[in-house]
């Protein structure tokens, strides 16, 4: 009788040989011109060039933001063994439920795509002896994240977001910070009409309590509630208060209020929560039937929301405290807290609130060359242009002086670096100045120093490339 690792093996051999077969056991011959057109999986996205203009500049908000705050990066793998997300995120959440991209690998581990960073970072910590560190401890990360979700604008099976923690601290007023960030975040990129909801899901001392009080309400309603959320009702009622479905939304409106049943601490954690958050002049709404979809959540969480409705699809992100979450997996008891927002959909956001991204900066200089000579010359030219600070671009790939010339003009460089072969035999290079046309030859040797010259003369005369530019020459300089 075959082993389990035989019966893989020969169900990987099988799904090889149809990949070569045409069905029948025959070699398939290769397809003759165009083949089946290859797309992208269902839920998976390009960013094309014309988007990226938004993520760069959303990484120059984010690297303002974790430089500002003292936060060190850490980068955690993309593939975790699955019960890493079964004891944090919680067996009976979605993402692990239905989520999650999980598989075998070829060492018999059961693994999985990540599909949340805070467990991951929350392993590393513990791994890699994180408790000698000074605290509390900031950690970011940006990067891919991956679950199986129907894909709708904004929300996609691989999407990305941005992670900030907080390890080992456990005061209120680093909620608001933590709260604060985000919304510094947000507020930098231009999005208008978001709105912060903070609640708090209490400890293990007060939850339980309300927990029960919760089940005796959507028991004397089950028939009303969503099939989902009948199967919810017996393995943790907190969720069916994050339910999408408007059945259970309407019934939760009328369901006990957690802020009830907080014990003292918990109580008092809010309260300070709350007036830190006054301090730092941060709007937000107690929302009290806010509870976030992870297991590992205990006391404050929060969400940013476009609309100010908690209830509808708008998330851009949200978080809180996981004190108990180190614990959980093998560490000493830590307070911690952290947040991420979903870049797609801020993304989305900026779309639809018409947010204008500053462009880029344009090449100051743009290096033009003509002849064989010239081309190996200007490779080590380039690279001192480069090393002197200043931002050069080429198109070694054109042999006409003519269509480089047009190109310098189109990126709007303030200064093209010529190199014929003339020049390049006798040590001399020419330097057009793109706004008034004047051009000039100078020793190749002291081409940095005269480039810089110009360019610090054409910024005191307050021209910056945006004024009328100099008609280009209608013929093509001869080469040599």
């Amino acid at each position: 009788m075959p082993t389990k690792h035989q019966l893989e093996q020969r169900k990987r051999n099988e799904a090889k040989a149809k990949v070569h077969t045409n069905g029948k056991g025959q070699t398939a011959e290769p397809t003759a011109g165009k083949g089946p057109l290859i797309q992208a999986l269902r839920g998976f996205k390009d960013i094309l060039p014309s988007e990226t203009k938004y993520w760069a500049f959303v990484t120059r908000v984010l690297d303002d933001i974790v430089l500002e705050n003292n936060f060190l990066r850490i980068e955690i793998p993309m593939v975790e063994r699955v019960d890493l997300y079964r004891r944090s995120v919680g067996e009976e959440t979605d993402i692990v439920r239905k989520e999650m991209f999980a598989f075998t690998d070829h060492d018999h581990n059961v693994v999985s795509l990540r599909p949340e960073a805070t467990a991951g970072i929350v392993r590393s910590y513990i791994q890699h002896g994180f408790k000698t560190y000074p605290k509390p401890l900031k950690l970011f990360t940006v990067g891919p994240m991956f679950r199986y979700d129907r894909p709708q604008a904004g929300r996609l099976r691989e999407f990305h977001q941005c992670d900030f923690e907080i390890i080992g601290a456990k005061r209120g007023i680093v909620d608001a910070q933590l709260m604060k960030i985000g919304w510094e975040i947000l507020s930098r990129l231009g999005l208008k009409n978001i709105s912060l909801m903070v609640n708090s899901v209490g400890c293990p001392v007060c939850r339980p309590q309300f927990e029960k009080s919760l089940t005796e309400f959507f028991r004397a309603k089950v028939r009303r509630l969503s099939p989902e959320s009948r199967t919810r009702l017996a393995k943790n009622p907190l969720r069916i208060l994050d339910s999408k479905d408007e059945r259970d939304q309407e019934i939760a409106k009328e369901a006990p209020q957690i802020v009830d049943y907080l014990c003292e601490e918990c109580n008092d954690h809010l309260k300070k929560t709350l007036e830190f958050l006054d301090e730092f002049e941060v709007p937000y709404t107690l929302t009290t039937h806010l509870v976030r979809g992870l297991d590992y959540y205990t006391r404050t969480v929060f969400e940013y929301v476009t609309g100010g409705d908690e209830r509808a699809q708008n998330a851009l992100g949200g978080g809180g405290r996981y004190d108990a979450l180190v614990e959980r997996l093998g560490g000493e008891s830590t307070p911690a807290l952290g947040f991420a927002l979903g870049l797609e959909r801020v993304i989305v956001k900026m779309h639809d609130d018409g947010v204008e991204v500053p462009p880029p900066p344009k090449p100051e200089v743009y290096l033009a060359q003509l002849g064989e000579l010239a081309k190996k010359m200007s490779l080590k030219l380039y690279q001192e242009l480069h090393a002197a600070g200043l931002r050069v671009t080429e198109s070694f790939g054109k042999n006409s002086i003519r269509a480089q010339l047009k190109h310098s003009d189109r990126v709007g460089a303030l200064l093209t670096v010529i190199l014929g072969q003339k020049e390049a035999l006798e040590g001399t290079i020419i330097i057009r100045n793109m706004i008034d046309g004047v051009q000039e030859i100078v020793n190749v040797r002291d081409v940095v120093a005269e480039v810089q010259k110009r360019l610090e003369a054409i910024r005191h005369t307050n021209h910056g490339g945006n004024e009328m530019r100099a008609k280009l020459p209608d013929e093509e300089p001869e080469e040599g």
